[in-house]
């Protein structure tokens, strides 16, 4: 009898259960092409393992205008590193951060952190000439101490040098505590805290995160030691971003909190850094497959440069229009953050009639939007820079690296600055190769990539190298 009474009560349930989910369900059959999923995990499952493994333009720009609340299942994981930043924060906090942070990323400003661009870049090529005639390597180890040593000089005004100690601690934290929060997310037993918790990873993962804050505490104190001993002396530097943030959240007194400072600062280090690494060495690693686009490249330097070795300015950036829309289509074929998710708090009706309900989470697919023939064209997985000098796009949703609308990537201006000056100054020193052995066919196939904190190479963006002139 209790076994019956048992029985009864999971059915009614698991009836009552898919009674309330009725509304989504009818959206899975509104919307074609998703897969069956797992009556626990969802679709979650089929993340599980191999990490190599909406499209629509106008759907994409309803979505990112509507719904404003980032996925709470990926970014809970992600705050477990970086706190409320304004990139993970609920909506609440990030909107005020937002307006916070803004004049530091003004044209303006970051006009002016260029020079800063130039000489970490100028260390990045000289260093780089080890690897002339040497055959394969991972052009990754040296684009990434580059941007972490101008994120470091721009975000606290402090030269880390990483690219001289590539063991730099700060550099290896910030990388370990973000490879371990991408591979918690692919790993859904990993999930339950009280699982992750009793694990000898997340000790690992707690001593990386307190090493890394307990550097950024310390850089904070310094910070506001200066200002407090200089008050009267020095003006706001707008060129650091630690000092603008203290000063347009409130100042010393009425500001962020230490906690706010380096939530932020975390942020920007680990975003400003590894999207522009990430955008950089596909671009590199594709022009080493289409040398007639690298030739093109290396000619709009030249008539920008001439046959000199001065430094780039800010001034020189708009001139190489080539160079950007090369990368831009780098970005395209292979945009950093491939997916974005959304929650929807209110019933939504998509351009197509489907009605996103409340409370389902949507995944914006970049990739798929960057790849849709309807805009891109039949050519649309082919690697054409052309594209972006042809003339306006047909929508501008249809191409958003840096995700789209009021929630997008605020540092997108600082990432473009910071890829030109780096490829000017890559480009201008040396010609680039594919990997030695690679036959032509397979260089025009899509490149195999894994899902790490962004989305990257599957082979670590092996290149080659050949000095173009002696310096």
């Amino acid at each position: 009898m209790l076994w019956q009474l048992v029985l009864t009560a999971l059915a009614i349930g698991a009836a009552y259960y898919r009674w309330s989910r009725r509304r989504l369900y009818q959206l899975k059959a509104e919307i074609p092409g998703l897969p069956n999923n797992n009556p626990i995990f969802g679709i979650a499952l089929k993340f599980i393992g191999n990490s190599e493994g909406m499209t629509d333009p106008a759907a994409i720009e309803l979505v990112s205008k509507t719904c404003l609340v980032k996925d709470e299942f990926t970014m809970k994981y992600f705050r477990t590193a970086i706190g409320n930043g304004s990139i993970f924060a609920p909506v609440n906090i990030w909107h005020l951060r937002r307006k916070i942070n803004s004049p530091f990323y003004s044209l303006k400003n970051l006009n002016k952190i260029v020079p800063q661009f130039d000489t970490q870049s100028a260390i990045m090529v000289d260093l780089m000439k080890a690897e002339v005639g040497r055959g394969d390597f991972s052009i990754w180890d040296y684009i990434t101490t580059y941007t972490f040593d101008s994120v470091g000089e721009s975000a606290i005004g402090t030269k880390l040098n990483s690219q001289g100690n590539p063991d730099h601690y700060l550099l290896r934290a910030i990388d370990a505590c973000t490879h371990m929060v991408a591979k918690r997310i692919l790993q859904p037993w990993l999930h339950p805290n009280i699982v992750y918790k009793s694990l000898p990873v997340y000790k690992e993962f707690q001593k990386h995160l307190e090493g890394a804050n307990e550097l950024l505490e310390e850089t904070i104190k310094n910070k506001r030691t200066e200002i407090r001993e200089n008050k009267n002396a020095k003006k706001t530097d707008w060129s650091i971003f630690l000092d603008v943030i203290i000063e347009s959240s409130g100042g010393m007194n009425n500001g962020y909190s230490d906690m706010e400072l380096r939530e932020e600062i975390m942020v920007m280090m680990v975003a400003g850094s590894d999207t522009s690494a990430t955008g950089v060495c596909f671009t590199a690693v594709l022009l080493s497959r289409y040398p007639e686009v690298q030739e093109r490249v290396h000619l709009e330097l030249l008539e920008v440069f001439g046959d000199s070795d001065r430094a780039v300015t800010a001034e020189d950036l708009p001139r190489l229009k080539y160079l950007e829309a090369v990368f831009k289509e780098s970005l395209r074929l292979y945009p950093p953050v491939p997916i974005v998710a959304r929650e929807v708090r209110s019933d939504l009706v998509l351009p197509s009639g489907a009605t996103l309900v409340d409370g389902t989470s949507v995944m914006i697919n970049i990739w798929g939007a960057h790849r849709n023939p309807a805009y891109w064209g039949h050519d649309a997985e082919q690697f054409r820079p052309e594209r972006f000098l042809d003339g306006a796009l047909r929508h501008p949703a249809q191409f958003v690296p840096f995700s789209y609308s009021v929630r997008n990537c605020i540092g997108q201006t600082y990432a473009m600055l910071s890829a030109k000056t780096a490829l000017a100054n890559l480009l201008r020193r040396y010609h680039l190769l594919p990997p030695a052995g690679a036959r032509a066919d397979d260089l025009q196939r899509p490149l195999p990539v894994k899902f790490d904190i962004m989305m990257k190479a599957a082979d670590g963006f092996a290149v080659r190298i050949e000095e173009r002139k002696t310096i």
